[in-house]
């Protein structure tokens, strides 16, 4: 499948709480490449790369963190880059 690569702001309860770890972790599960990263107003900010499918998943689990949670996502969809990891920045 063709890959693609999505740009995230996670808002809610989101830092403090594994959020990025989980992230991470999910994200080398499914392959996916990018990064990850808190932001100053309690956000968190994400890049991922991979298929469409792979990346819906990742979004899955991390809407169902169970010590955190989501109360509003703006994604869109962003050129890709070619990564070769996936890092917590």
């Amino acid at each position: 499948m063709e890959k693609i690569r999505r740009h995230f702001i996670f808002y809610g309860y989101v830092q403090g709480v594994g959020f990025r770890w989980r992230a991470s972790h999910t994200a080398q599960r499914f392959g996916i490449t990018g990064w990850v990263r808190n932001l100053d107003d309690g956000s968190v900010e994400m890049e991922a790369e991979g298929t469409e499918n792979d990346i819906n998943d990742l979004i899955d689990v991390l809407k169902g963190h169970l010590w955190g949670s989501i109360d509003d996502m703006i994604s869109e969809h962003i050129p890709v880059q070619g990564d070769h990891v996936f890092e917590i920045v």
